[in-house]
């Protein structure tokens, strides 16, 4: 099985993958926004980005790129990268919240569309570069 999933081209794993990641990541947004209230949309972002990144560094380390023997360089490099994709994320959320007037929600849902292009670029050319 494993096989069969490494020979499919890693934009297609990122694509499965990062769906997975994407739909984890969202769920604990929205959990977070009807806990804290959706005024709070952006404080929900940041802890949903916090506790995601764990899975998401772990499914693409080990199902997308085939990452190294060195996990804490690695590591280190997906927080650089999540630091810049989470601050396009919150800037596009808030402009598409205050200015385009769309809910937290949808929102969000098109901010983390927009920026999973950006994440995938930034994993292959940088995080988890060989």
């Amino acid at each position: 099985m494993l096989s069969f999933w490494f020979k499919l081209d890693d934009k297609i794993r990122y694509l499965i993958v990062g769906g997975f990641n994407f739909c984890v990541s969202y769920l604990i947004y929205v959990l977070l926004c009807q806990i804290a209230g959706n005024s709070f949309y952006q404080y929900s972002l940041a802890l949903s980005w916090a506790l995601s990144s764990v899975i998401s560094f772990t499914t693409q380390k080990y199902l997308v790129f085939k990452g190294g023997n060195n996990w804490l360089s690695e590591y280190l490099k997906c927080c650089s990268t999540w630091a810049v994709s989470y601050i396009i994320n919150a800037i596009l959320l808030e402009v598409l919240v205050k200015y385009c007037g769309l809910n937290v929600y949808l929102s969000q849902f098109i901010a983390t569309s927009t920026v999973a292009v950006i994440t995938y670029i930034l994993f292959k050319k940088f995080a988890f570069k060989k």
